[in-house]
């Protein structure tokens, strides 16, 4: 998943974002709502998951979220705040946060609420998910065709995720970049076609058609 994170906190912020990588996530970082907002509205990239703080430099993160909500942005949102009073909570959870998680807390918890929000965005009920004789576990960054081991490393896993999300159809080459690189990540030219090929070797070289011109696309015989 792309995730953007408004988070002041620099080191807060930092911790964050590695083990979210490493949990096999693109996260995008910016410490104030303008920039966030600028993020949504400008860039090219699509993001999956918005973790927002609420005390930010230029404002109050509900106002942020109230102005996504009532432009129709649904994306799901969790709340990552100080603010442990009901109070606060109920105010987060009725200006359109998915999910409230109050400072300090654990960064396993932290990661499955997110998996959840993700699974629920997916119309998922459970973690682990099939797709024909494909299987995938997010949270182990593992996946199995017909019970056997593909042995993925995380990139490999990343873009087995995207594409098999939207199996089927044709993803293009820049959206399959943005599921695997966050700002400033340098993306070699002929980055992704490695990692397809890689893909290719341990799924068949069938299984992901290249549309010319166009993108990929992930065709699994069942």
């Amino acid at each position: 998943m792309r995730i953007l994170m408004v988070e002041d906190d620099q080191a807060l912020a930092e911790v964050l974002v590695r083990g979210l990588q490493k949990a096999g996530d693109v996260v995008d970082w910016v410490s104030r709502g303008q920039q966030a907002w600028t993020a949504l509205h400008t860039s090219t990239e699509h993001f999956d998951l918005l973790v927002l703080d609420l005390g930010l430099p230029d404002g109050d993160g509900l106002s942020l979220l109230r102005k996504l909500r009532n432009e129709g942005n649904t994306m799901p949102t969790l709340i990552l705040t100080a603010r442990d009073a009901l109070e606060d909570r109920v105010s987060g959870l009725d200006a359109g946060a998915d999910d409230y998680l109050v400072k300090p807390f654990e960064l396993a918890e932290l990661q499955a609420r997110l998996r959840a929000l993700g699974r629920r965005q997916r119309g998922k009920s459970s973690e682990e998910w099939r797709l024909g004789p494909l299987r995938l576990d997010p949270g182990q960054l593992r996946a199995w065709l017909s019970d056997a081991d593909l042995q993925l490393n995380r990139r490999e896993f990343m873009l087995l995720r995207a594409l098999a999300e939207r199996s089927g159809q044709v993803i293009t080459r820049s959206r399959l970049e943005e599921q695997l690189y966050g700002w400033g990540e340098e993306v070699e030219s002929n980055t992704l076609e490695v990692h397809i090929h890689h893909l290719r070797k341990k799924l068949g070289k069938d299984a992901i058609r290249t549309v010319r011109g166009v993108g990929y696309r992930l065709e699994l015989a069942e």
